[in-house]
């Protein structure tokens, strides 16, 4: 018997559902209509014969042959592949790989276009990482480009990292009517550890070895094709797509040489292939509804996930109609306990996770405990009990096996009965300085409230040096404003990390607060990020001054500058000092710049549910308590 619902999932669910009632029944009327105008399949068999000769000009052999005729399904591949990032190399030779599986199932499967694939690790700190967030909304407008073609069944699509599973994700639900699955390449092989890695770091920055050292840690911990092993956006995202159905059972962390990696390529390919020639098809468009986006949030906290997923889960929730709230997260987060421990939440690192059980054992004992909602659909079929199998080579052949019922190390990933903490670790925050989310997996309990005087800046550069001065060794909240999406395009942050490490393990009290973007990678410093309204807006963010008292208090959710409410509501906020971006493509995104939203509603530049952006609201959210 299916144990009983966990009442505050069933009531967030409920919330949400209600919440997004108007919105979610149009979405599912627009891919029923599209869906409707394909009744005469395959969907090229519209077209009229010219437009029909160009879609079959490129194509060769039995491809001709078949896409020209009346029957057989036509798959359309997006691919984020490029030979520069490890995380996508993998890709190369995938869609060889796909076309030849699509042709022995009587299928034809085609390269419809290409989407970007930055990584964040390489423009952290630089001009170019002002483009990362963007480039989610880029993806999917690229993604919505290659399929108005017109000519597809179903879609595959091959991305990995930070944005490009969320934009992917956007993008294929503009074409909700399809079925469509996301195919991973699976995380390089376990280097140096994460835990080794970050302290060579703080030791760099304290001045205690040199770049050199630094160097040769970093090279030794990303070594090799595929995702780096940190459980940051790029493993969030991949746990995140088993968890919601997006892949087959078990395909997130299986490694790009594994030939079970190929096996389950191929096995993608022939099952969207099945799903688009059956009799009753179905698109992504009804696999990510409101239980599988709840389902998505509880993974998400369970296991430390990246906070990122804060707005990339609102943002893709809004593609599909769905009205997800940062209070919802909040809700959850309070009733889902915390089973895994991956870097930067602990020592082990994705591969460790994988080989202890993985999303299989996750699955299974987050269903077990009514954390999970098993009545959805996904790409392998009805019901995500499935999604508790794990992939297996039986005889060279594909096959799914019972995943074990006992972790295979309980200091990664434990059963729901027995966590590492009984709280999901992520908290919202509300108070006279606006809305802003915190993760505190990996913050002590003694660091959860840190109240102390502001020291106030407006990028990372001046950060660090006033840290290289010494004139940030005391009891200290770091500000860094002008961060937001509207600002700056919200890049992360992450050059922070190891010099405020470093201060925290000088014995002083440390907090950041920033309208920016940590990815969670803030580990044991507690972080007020995604503060809105941003500072360009006019947020109280805007109106700190060096020397203000502000508490930063993840117990009871609150965030507050300790200043009279009436000389605090008089100041003017201080003038802006960062200029709007030139250089390194920057000044093409200045559009992007001034449609984007709130964090807090995903920071996309698409009205998905119709919201008109207000960016003079600048009210705080005084009264975290009534919006819980």
């Amino acid at each position: 018997m299916a144990p009983a619902l966990h009442p505050v999932v069933a009531d967030v669910t409920a919330r949400v559902t209600d919440r997004s009632r108007a919105s979610r029944t149009a979405y599912l009327q627009r891919i029923s209509r599209a869906a409707s105008e394909l009744s005469l399949r395959p969907a090229r068999t519209d077209l009229g014969c010219s437009n029909l000769a160009h879609a079959v000009a490129s194509c060769g052999g039995s491809d001709r042959t078949t896409m020209a005729a009346d029957t057989g399904v036509s798959l359309g591949i997006i691919t984020s592949y490029n030979d520069m990032l490890s995380a996508h190399a993998p890709f190369e030779h995938y869609p060889a790989a796909m076309k030849q599986t699509a042709r022995e199932v009587g299928a034809v499967a085609r390269v419809a276009g290409g989407v970007p694939a930055m990584c964040d690790g390489i423009t952290q700190g630089r001009a170019g990482m002002e483009l990362s967030l963007f480039s989610r909304d880029v993806i999917a407008m690229s993604a919505a480009i290659a399929l108005s073609h017109d000519v597809f069944d179903g879609v595959l699509m091959l991305g990995v990292c930070d944005k490009i599973v969320p934009g992917l994700v956007a993008g294929a639900l503009s074409f909700g009517h399809l079925p469509t699955a996301l195919v991973p390449a699976g995380p390089m092989a376990s280097g140096r550890s994460n835990a080794d890695k970050a302290e060579t770091r703080k030791a760099y920055a304290a001045g205690e070895v040199g770049r050199e050292e630094l160097l040769e840690s970093e090279v030794a911990s990303y070594h090799s094709p595929g995702t780096c092993t940190f459980y940051g956006t790029a493993n969030s995202n991949q746990m995140l797509m088993d968890v919601m159905g997006l892949h087959l059972p078990g395909a997130a962390f299986v490694h790009p040489d594994d030939p079970l990696r190929e096996a389950l390529t191929a096995a993608t390919t022939a099952r969207v292939a099945e799903i688009a020639a059956s009799e009753t098809p179905y698109g992504i468009g009804q696999v990510v509804d409101e239980k599988a986006i709840v389902n998505g949030v509880v993974a998400l906290l369970a296991t430390g996930g990246s906070t990122n997923h804060t707005m990339h889960l609102i943002s893709m929730a809004a593609a599909a109609g769905i009205d997800l709230t940062w209070e919802d997260f909040d809700d959850l987060s309070a009733a889902v306990p915390s089973i895994a421990r991956i870097y930067p939440n602990g020592p082990a690192d994705v591969n460790h996770f994988h080989a202890a059980g993985g999303t299989p054992f996750l699955i299974g004992t987050l269903l077990d405990h009514g954390l999970l909602h098993d009545d959805v659909l996904t790409v392998a079929g009805p019901g995500l009990r499935r999604y508790t199998r794990r992939p297996v080579l039986i005889g060279g052949e594909l096959g799914f096996v019972d995943a074990t019922t006992e972790s295979g190390d309980r200091t990664v990933l434990r059963p729901a009965d027995d966590p590492f903490t009984v709280d999901g670790g992520l908290r919202v925050l509300g108070g006279t300085l606006g809305h802003a989310v915190i993760k505190v997996s990996a913050v002590a309990h003694e660091h959860r409230v840190i109240e102390a005087p502001a020291r106030v800046f407006t990028d990372q550069v001046g950060f660090l040096q006033a840290f290289s001065r010494r004139e940030l060794d005391r009891d200290v909240v770091v500000v860094i404003r002008e961060q937001g999406p509207s600002a700056n395009g919200m890049p992360e942050l992450h050059a922070l990390t190891p010099s405020l490490g470093v201060l925290q393990k000088r014995g002083y009290a440390v907090a950041l607060v920033t309208d920016g973007r940590m990815s969670g990678a803030s580990g044991a410093i507690p972080a007020a990020i995604h503060v809105t309204p941003e500072s360009v807006h006019a947020g109280p963010i805007s109106k700190l001054q060096d020397g203000d008292v502000i508490r930063v208090d993840s117990l009871t959710g609150r965030l507050d500058v300790l200043v009279d409410e009436d000389e605090f509501a008089a100041r003017v906020p201080s003038p802006r000092v960062s200029q709007e971006g030139i250089g390194t493509g920057r000044e093409l995104f200045a559009s992007m710049r001034s449609a984007v939203g709130r964090a807090d509603e995903g920071a996309h530049v698409f009205g998905s549910l119709g919201h008109v952006w207000d960016r003079s609201d600048a009210a705080p959210f005084a009264n975290h308590e009534e919006t819980r």
